[in-house]
């Protein structure tokens, strides 16, 4: 009997397990933060020197620089990993905080993380990465540093937008 119970019970398990663990790409911004491992998460690179980097230097859009330590940068859209997001790649030590952003992630579910030069930059390339989420942004916050940049270029307001509609947190 216990064994037939077993045998039972397990289809459930499993389906609520792979239900909690849903890749990004079909939740929205209030769904994402439910969920604290998310599979098959599309990463790339980037670096201070990159041309369309360059003038920023190594500062991130949160207004410190860019960290590479045991506590390394990240941008993403702010829409769906709000600022201060912090996370660590399955296999990797070192813990990754959202404090940029940049217009070609903007309405992806791409995380680009930064690297200290261009020969790590490409190492990397591009990768699907399943990441455990430590700890949430905030959408508040992420809305008090995009809302006096909205002028300024059509993917800030994008995530404005996208944060204001989805997350019942942002206001």
């Amino acid at each position: 009997m216990m064994k037939l119970c077993i045998l039972l019970l397990s289809p459930l398990c499993v389906g609520s397990l792979s239900s909690s663990t849903k890749n990004t790409k079909s939740m929205n911004a209030s769904a994402v933060l439910r969920s604290s491992h998310l599979h098959d998460v599309k990463t790339t690179a980037y670096t201070h020197t990159e041309r369309d980097h360059i003038v920023y230097g190594v500062k991130a859009a949160g207004g410190a620089n860019l960290k590479y330590g045991n506590v390394r940068s990240a941008a993403a859209d702010w829409s769906v990993y709000p600022v201060g997001t912090v996370f660590q790649i399955e296999g990797d030590q070192a813990l990754y905080e959202v404090d940029d952003y940049g217009s070609a992630l903007v309405g992806t579910e791409t995380i680009d993380l930064y690297k200290p030069s261009e020969a790590s930059m490409r190492e990397w390339g591009a990768r699907n990465v399943n990441i455990n989420v430590i700890k949430w942004g905030s959408f508040p916050t992420s809305l008090a540093i995009l809302k006096p940049r909205e002028h300024k270029a059509p993917h800030i307001r994008q995530m404005i937008t996208a944060i204001e509609r989805n997350s019942p947190r942002a206001t």
